[in-house]
């Protein structure tokens, strides 16, 4: 007979052969996390994400999306990066874009590496059955990498571990009976740093985000006009956001990311009117192969006007806003004529 134990920790050295940071195993029982997901689906609190309600309880049974799976193998890809100077004069006019999107898109990175994973193990076993998952599939890969001991769930909702949370998680659903590991105890303890820190109050309660006043969900997976009692505190960011990691005590010992995350085309700082500045070709052109080309070039240089509004008042920004105001998209004519308002 096989010795799955034996198999499971050389999986783990395969693993970090292959430049994970961290690798888990977990059973495929989700207990009580499915009744919280529909609990957040039934508040309207995914917003326009249709995809999380198409999905619903899918996401808490692997095995109607993998009728094969007996385990999951989860896999931590770092790709935290030295943040901009905040006591900078010239942060006024950069633009802030989260940490993960500054570099190559994590699902071509993070799946190549499953890919070659899943054929190390295969070398080992044979043939086996296996399915990828990175972000896109409906799997719960958060309440996964918790239960596999990645980490715990941090009152942001996100994974969180002794080394932060600047990562990134892809799972393998194997065919292999593997053993799972055990999750390890929540080290956040009464801090509330995360929930305190955010601009918007995305955070109904610890543990529960609405996401409808994320700026992360505002910028990228939002379409239409930002409500205009949020724009004002959303600052810079143009996509994304990491205020509630940035303040993370935990995340100071967070290791430095792979390569493939360092920023690209000077994203880390990045002056707004230039970024505006880009036509619909550069844009296409400068974030291929970056996961921010997804929004499009609309919702681009709807952030954009957002960050202009909120940013120091200059002529150089008030011309850049100018510029736009016969721009043939409504929504970002709209947001251009707010902006200016706010500089007047």
């Amino acid at each position: 007979m096989r010795d799955w134990h034996a198999l499971k920790e050389n999986i783990r050295a395969w693993g970090y052969e292959l430049g994970f940071t961290a690798i888990g195993f977990a059973g495929l029982e989700l207990g009580e996390a499915e009744a919280r997901l529909m609990a957040w689906l039934a508040a309207g609190r995914h917003g326009e994400m249709d995809y999380m309600a198409a999905h619903g309880a899918l996401r808490a049974h692997p095995r109607e999306f993998a009728p094969f799976a007996k385990s999951a193998i989860i896999c931590r890809l770092d790709y935290n990066g030295k943040p901009i100077d905040s006591d900078d004069s010239k942060c006024k006019e950069l633009a802030v874009i989260a940490r993960y999107a500054q570099g190559r898109d994590y699902h071509n990175v993070m799946r190549k590496r499953l890919a070659r994973l899943a054929k190390r193990i295969e070398t080992e076993v044979g043939p086996c059955d296996h399915r990828a998952c990175v972000d896109s599939a409906p799997v719960m890969e958060v309440e996964l990498a918790r239960l596999a001991g990645l980490g715990w769930r941090g009152k942001h909702t996100l994974l969180v571990s002794r080394t932060g949370s600047w990562f990134f998680l892809g799972e393998l659903l194997v065919s292999l009976p593997l053993p799972p590991d055990e999750p390890i105890a929540d080290h956040c303890g009464r801090c509330a740093r995360c929930l305190i820190a955010c601009p918007t109050q995305a955070f109904v309660a610890p543990f529960q985000l609405d996401a409808r006043r994320c700026i992360a969900y505002l910028t990228i997976e939002h379409k239409g006009p930002i409500p205009l009692e949020l724009r004002p505190r959303m600052g810079l960011h143009v996509f994304g956001c990491d205020i509630c990691q940035e303040v993370c005590p935990w995340n100071r010992f967070a290791p430095l990311g792979a390569p493939e995350f360092s920023p690209r085309a000077g994203l880390n700082a990045a002056r707004l009117v230039e970024l505006f500045a880009w036509s619909e070709e550069e844009f296409a052109t400068r974030f291929t192969g970056s996961p921010i080309r997804r929004i499009g070039y609309e919702r681009w240089l709807r952030n954009l006007a957002v960050a202009l509004g909120n940013a120091a008042p200059s002529q150089r920004i008030k011309a850049a806003l100018a510029s736009r105001l016969d721009h043939p998209s409504a929504l970002v004519r709209e947001h251009v004529r707010w902006a200016l308002s706010r500089h007047a």
